[in-house]
């Protein structure tokens, strides 16, 4: 398929904009072929209009014919082949098997947000019928359920270009849930998200979708992301980046005369805590697994390790220098541009300019355009409650460890963090016991707590959590992953005394649809 370059607004092309962008392979720095026009304000505006006229058809769709539309995307994006794979490679430097991984990704939580629309518990339907005998006043009828909130925009993350991008997560789920969605896609992949915004459109016409229900923007500056934030049409924002980018938004949003909800995955360091005896028992176990895990993707991961806690023991100084020895004998890797790249390396010198943090390992430097070293710092806890900004992430395959005198100062290592992604326990059943405070601490300070494992890969499915507080996500009782995310874009309504022929069809009392319900305090199909 020729890429055209071109705004997709709904069924038509679009390309008023004289800023034009091309997209730059990491490996080689060269330009790639097709001229990208930037949406100007006008087009910008005409695709939310197109998607504010397509809400009140989309939304009243069947929950079969949405389901399909969903499950037709993942076809049509199959149906790309390999020249989907291709263009992503050259855009990103991702390897061909991560990138075949990362579809199936995405069409498989497709499918599943396709499930999740037949089976209906996402409304959330609640049920009290009326007592008109009770005393001392009568009950009336009462019914409430989830209704898709309005159009949506959706903001494509760099390091995911398909799994959290045009057809990623944040659109599924908005879709799922009956929201019209505009997408800005992210500049490092301009012809990725053409090729799967076009497979979206082919899937809405095959399926009769209304016009309007898709539309993607392309741009590399910021206007064009603002433009869609602040246009009244929107009704909620679906974000997964960087914090000084995800924060703009969300302040943006919040300025609006009608503020709206930024469901923003900002990142995060991703604290692990490897106790005493863990540390005893399988310190090479866990080196290996760290170092791969800090340096998976070149690091450019959400839930890359970033911070490492341990006691001040001697298997703690064995197990740094095992770290050590595993990330030093690494290949270095190309990130996914040079500006991540450039940003990388600026956060590797406040590290090594920061008082009391050692450089204790590095991988070597390679000669390839975009290619970064892996390395290992550490230091006291002392410095790190001393040091705040230590905390922050380095997006990059880097990680500080963090050497506590005692179980009550790691505990206040835990204590001193603020939001997170995750956290991780290495430990034995015993120490989970033993260090039951910690874990509280976790509970208040994270989305996600593994035992024995690494933060990096995160499972889509019905439990999966993947946010936290404040300033890992702008909303930390909400997930972007698994099929809770499809709430962030629905909200209740209460229907009193409604006669059954003018209910919506999941509130009716014969349950046409065979959804389960809370119906008098009870769950039931019936």
């Amino acid at each position: 398929m020729k890429l055209a370059g071109l705004n997709l607004i709904g069924k038509t092309t679009s390309g008023k904009g004289t800023v034009t962008f091309k997209a730059v392979n990491p490996l080689t720095a060269e330009e790639l072929p097709t001229t990208f026009r930037e949406a100007t304000e006008e087009e910008v505006a005409l695709a939310v209009e197109q998607a504010e006229s397509a809400f009140l058809p989309y939304r009243s769709k069947p929950a079969e014919e949405r389901a399909r539309f969903l499950e037709a995307i993942a076809d049509e994006i199959l149906a790309l082949g390999e020249n989907l794979i291709a263009r992503c490679m050259e855009e990103t430097a991702l390897p061909e098997a991560r990138l075949t991984g990362e579809r199936g990704r995405t069409t498989n939580q497709l499918r599943l947000f396709a499930e999740v629309v037949r089976e209906g518990w996402w409304a959330d339907v609640r049920i009290d019928t009326a007592q008109p005998d009770r005393q001392p006043v009568p009950r009336p009828d009462i019914r409430q359920m989830h209704i898709p909130l309005g159009p949506v925009g959706i903001f494509g993350a760099s390091n995911f270009p398909l799994a959290f991008s045009v057809a990623g997560g944040d659109t599924a789920s908005a879709l799922a849930a009956g929201c019209p969605v505009v997408v800005k896609a992210h500049p490092l992949h301009p012809g990725t998200s053409e090729l799967v915004g076009r497979a979206i459109l082919a899937a809405a016409k095959r399926t009769g979708m209304p016009d309007g229900v898709f539309s993607l923007i392309q741009g590399a500056s910021n206007d064009v992301g603002m433009a869609l934030v602040r246009h009244p049409g929107i009704t909620a924002i679906g974000f997964t980046g960087s914090f000084r980018g995800g924060k703009a938004l969300f302040d943006a949003a919040n300025q609006r005369p009608v503020p709206i909800p930024v469901f923003a995955e900002m990142g995060s360091s991703n604290p692990v805590f490897i106790l005493p005896g863990a540390l005893k028992a399988r310190k090479e176990k866990i080196a290996e697994g760290l170092a791969g895990s800090l340096t998976l993707g070149v690091g450019q991961f959400c839930t890359n390790p970033g911070l490492v806690v341990t006691d001040g023991s001697q298997d703690a100084g064995h197990f740094l220098e095992l770290l050590g020895g595993q990330v030093s004998a690494l290949t270095p890797g190309t990130m996914l541009s040079s500006g991540i790249r450039n940003n990388y390396l600026e956060g590797m010198e406040r590290m090594n300019s920061a008082e009391g943090v050692n450089l204790i390992a590095s991988s070597h430097q390679a000669g390839e355009e975009n290619s970064v070293p892996a390395r290992v710092f550490t230091a006291e806890a002392d410095t790190f409650f001393h040091n705040p900004a230590l905390e922050e992430e380095v997006f990059g395959p880097s990680t500080l460890n963090i050497s506590a005198r005692s179980k009550a100062e790691l505990i206040r290592v835990a204590e001193a963090l603020e939001g997170h992604l995750t956290a991780t326990i290495h430990g034995t059943e015993e120490e989970l016991q033993e260090y039951a405070s910690l874990i509280a601490v976790l509970e208040r300070k994270v989305g996600r707590i593994i035992f024995n494992g690494y933060p990096t890969g995160v499972e889509v499915c019905h439990a999966m959590m993947h946010g936290g507080p404040f300033p890992a996500t702008t909303a930390p009782q909400t997930t972007s992953v698994g099929t809770a995310a499809i709430r962030r874009f629905a909200r209740p309504v209460c229907y009193q005394d409604f006669p059954q022929s003018s209910l919506p069809l999941p509130l009716k009392d014969d349950n046409p649809l065979k959804i389960w319900r809370l119906v008098n305090g009870e769950w039931t199909k019936s």
